[in-house]
């Protein structure tokens, strides 16, 4: 029998916070502050006098910090959770201190999908393809993104070392943190009368931003629209719920569940632009939030999603800040598109595949020609 399910309607400032940034990564967040049981004092108190111990008395000397993020990464590990995460955090506007790196994994490699404009990683030569072995000595094969990601960021001033393999070549960096500025949604006019709209990740004010875009866009004779989300990781989720209100004008955008309680849905504000033709970009690094965008998008029948597979995140992440200030990013529900699917371990499939050499070009050259075709069929109304 299929759950109850309570509707909760989106509005801005809903109070779902998304997790970490990656160095970035960002991870879906949910409610804060409502976590698990809090640990009993006992079982601390035992971890304490371990810790103490083995900092004091252990030959090979090692500090009480390295002794805590051990025990934590192993407290994850224990858990089950493969997307939970432990490190310095970001602000929710998506800032955070780090080298400027965006990742997304294919198969077994951690490659590098997007280079901050100005940061140390660009300074140094870092591109787009080029693949993450290592950090500080530790090999990334096998990590999930958002375990690497607290790794890469950290306080200001501190440094960290990156080995990078480009081709056959394998070289070694070491990058000093610094603060990295949110990246913006930005958009262009394309060919004849389509724009497109670019989103690098769903940090606060994103869906603000879509909505402006779109204006803008129309405003320039625009009459169908490309949102890109290739390579963007994710976010807040109610950042996602906000743009998704964008282009739908109202109904269900996402439902998710936590352990023990009920069902709950996210819809859509009863305000969006539902004539404009349009066609959203995805590829192997479209995950989390921006998986809820284009699978909502989908099943809606809104959107024609042009690309190939996404990532397959469905899980949602909760933040909460530590007594040192540090960030813990635990896995506390999952969610499911308006078709009641999930992505978790299998992504979104496009309407529109598009593989092969160049596939970037190739891809947006298809949405157009898509969004050229729809245009024709609806005499290019907007």
């Amino acid at each position: 029998m299929t759950p109850q399910l309570r509707t909760v309607t989106h509005r801005a400032g809903l109070g779902l916070a998304g997790a970490a940034a990656l160095g970035t990564a960002f991870v879906l967040g949910v409610v804060a502050g409502a976590g698990s049981t809090p640990a009993k004092q006992p079982t601390a108190g035992v971890l304490d006098a371990a810790a103490a111990q083995i900092a004091g008395s252990s030959l090979k000397p090692v500090d009480r910090q390295a002794l805590d993020a051990a025990a934590i990464k192993a407290m994850l590990n224990a858990a089950g959770d493969q997307w939970g995460s432990w490190g310095d955090g970001s602000s929710a506007d998506g800032s955070y201190a780090g080298v400027g790196l965006w990742l997304r994994r294919q198969g077994s490699q951690l490659l590098v999908s997007h280079v901050a404009a100005g940061s140390a990683a660009q300074q140094a030569g870092v591109r787009v393809g080029d693949e993450l072995r290592a950090v500080d000595d530790r090999i990334t094969s096998g990590l999930v993104a958002a375990d690497v990601a607290a790794s890469l960021r950290g306080t200001s001033g501190t440094t960290v070392t990156l080995a990078l393999g480009r081709g056959a070549s394998l070289r070694t960096l070491t990058l000093t943190r610094e603060q990295v500025p949110a990246l913006e949604v930005t958009s262009a006019m394309l060919s004849g009368r389509v724009g497109r709209i670019a989103v690098p990740a769903f940090s606060r004010g994103v869906g603000r931003q879509v909505r402006d875009a779109v204006q803008q866009l129309q405003a320039k004779h625009a009459t169908g629209i490309v949102l890109d989300l290739r390579g963007d990781p994710g976010g807040l989720l109610s950042e996602a719920v906000e743009t998704a209100s964008v282009f739908l004008n109202g109904g269900h955008v996402v439902t998710y569940t936590r352990r023990g309680e009920e069902p709950q849905h996210l819809d859509a504000e009863g305000r969006g632009d539902t004539r404009t033709p349009l066609v959203v970009l995805v590829d192997g690094g479209t995950a989390s939030a921006a998986e809820v965008v284009a699978g909502a998008l989908q099943d809606r029948g809104r959107a024609v999603v042009v690309g190939s597979r996404t990532f397959g995140k469905g899980s949602v992440q909760e933040p909460h800040t530590l007594p040192d200030g540090s960030s813990l990013a635990l896995t506390v529900a999952r969610y499911y598109l308006p078709s009641g699917r999930s992505v978790e371990g299998v992504g979104i499939e496009p309407d529109i595949e598009v593989a092969g050499p160049s596939v970037g070009d190739l891809a947006q050259k298809r949405a157009v020609e898509v969004l050229t075709g729809l245009l024709a069929d609806t005499g290019g109304r907007g």
